[in-house]
Parts: structure tokens; sequence; C-alpha cells
């Protein structure tokens, strides 16, 4: 069994000598000689996971060896295409736009094998994994519209996602704030007294921002915007 822990290939010279016996008389031969080469196990310096956005950049992985003396060449398998990237291919992991337009966290499992060729032997090295990790883009569930009348109590608003496996937060803004709500905040829009001491309804525009955190990655979601109406005395 071929053995070589270095990082390069090993190459054994082995000498054979014949010696012919008769009568008792021995008579040495001419040798030959021959090499063996034993070539490297291939390895993979390690390689990061990543964590990413719906529709963010995943950067080309090139991977890279401490074996010399010959040429690596590396293959790849991806066991869910459905991030954006094919299921299979050679070299480097290509960089692709990420893709999950489900409603948690999708896991791909990125798996390179490399090969180490020399004096026309190709030897099957050590794997690495990749764990690639897209998070979904968080989606507000509809927000109604409301009507209220001056002086009334607004009930407060609680936003809500379909958006599972991480937490969602929410931003919001209020363009006017004369209805007696603050101009932004976080959370849910808070319960206020509503103010309108003019003659026409005023309508107050309201803009809810989620965002989706898992694994220490936040991703900002879509926007849903309602109207807050508030009518004169």
């Amino acid at each position: 069994n071929g053995v070589n822990n270095a990082a390069m290939p090993i190459t054994a010279t082995i000498t054979v000598t014949p010696t012919f016996t008769n009568g008792g008389v021995s008579c040495t031969g001419t040798s030959q000689t021959f090499t063996i080469t034993v070539n490297p196990t291939a390895n993979i310096n390690a390689l990061n996971d990543h964590l990413l956005c719906n529709g963010a950049s995943f950067t080309e992985v090139a991977p890279t060896t401490t074996v010399t003396g010959g040429t690596l060449t590396y293959a790849w398998t991806n066991n869910t295409t459905s991030i954006g990237l094919a299921a299979s291919g050679t070299g480097n992991v290509p960089a692709f736009t990420t893709v999950n337009n489900g409603t948690a966290p999708v896991t791909a499992t990125v798996i390179v094998t490399p090969t180490f060729a020399n004096g026309g032997t190709n030897c099957v090295g050590t794997k690495d994994t990749i764990y690639v990790v897209v998070n979904p883009t968080a989606k507000i569930n509809a927000i109604a519209d409301k009507v209220e009348c001056n002086g009334s109590v607004v009930a407060a608003t609680m936003p809500t996602s379909t958006a599972t496996g991480g937490t969602v937060t929410y931003t919001w803004t209020n363009n006017t704030t004369s209805i007696g709500l603050a101009a932004s905040g976080t959370g849910n829009i808070p319960s206020f007294t509503a103010t309108n001491t003019g003659s026409t309804a005023i309508t107050s525009t309201i803009i809810v921002t989620p965002t989706f955190t898992n694994g220490g990655v936040s991703c900002v979601g879509t926007n849903d915007t309602f109207n807050i109406t508030i009518n004169p005395p």
C-alpha cells in the first residue's frame, strides 16, 4: 500500500540485481532500476460557510490546497439548486445571485472534491463542504386602512409576517404627525388619540418595513403601506 503523508509526490528508486547459480558458482547479472512514485492526498484549505439574504451576491469561491508537484483540479456539487446555483460544476464555485422566495431560510450543501494529477495518475483527495444559507425576504401580512374620528383612540397596529426560522422586526414612518402619531418608530404602531381640528379629513400614510434576522445576518424585506384617515369633528 502506497504511503505519502507529505504535500508533494515522493519517488523511491528500486534496484533489482539478479544472481544466477549453477554448480556451486553464483554469477551476478546486470542490475535494473525503476522508480515508484506515490502521489500525495489532495486536500483543500478550509472553505467558509456563507449566510446571505435573498437577492444578495454570492462571491466566487476559489479552492486552494497545500499540495505541490502536480496539477490540482476541483469538482463541486450542490444539493439545492433553488438558491440560484447549478447542481454541479468544475473549477471555482461561481458567483451568483441568491434566491429564496419562500418563508424560511434555505440551506444548500456544496461539496468540493479535489483531484491531484501527476505522472498520468489522478488521485481523488479529501472533500470539503460549504454550507450556503439563504434567508427569505420578510413580507408583512397586509395591514388594513383605518378611518377614525377626531378625539377617538386609535388601536395599536401589530404587524405580522409569514417568515419563519428567524426573527422579524419592524420599523415604521408616518408622513403626517398632526394626526397625533409620531413620525417614526420601531415595533408595533402604538395606540394614540386621533387629532383633526380642521374642517376636512386628514389622511396619513404609514410605511412599515420588516427586517428578517437569522444567523447574525439581517435582511430588509418588502414594505407595506396603509392609511389612517382622521375625520374632522
